[in-house]
């Protein structure tokens, strides 16, 4: 699967520091997680990648208004 093939599949995303200073994004599927721990920098690093995606997905007009999110 590609980042631009469509998915029905659902998750949930928890994002929060460690007590390790880290920033960790937990990712959660049915009976399996996956921890990703991020130094600040790389999670700084991932946010600017997700605004910059946020403005492409806009620009495209391609994106919902109002309609399914995942």
């Amino acid at each position: 699967m590609g980042i631009n093939d469509e998915s029905d599949a659902e998750a949930t995303l928890q994002i929060g520091p460690t007590t390790l200073g880290m920033v960790r994004l937990y990712v959660e599927r049915g009976p399996e997680g996956w921890p990703m721990d991020f130094t600040p920098e790389e999670a700084e690093s991932i946010a600017e990648e997700l605004t910059a995606a946020a403005a492409a997905a806009r620009q495209a007009g391609d994106g919902p208004k109002g309609g399914r999110r995942r």
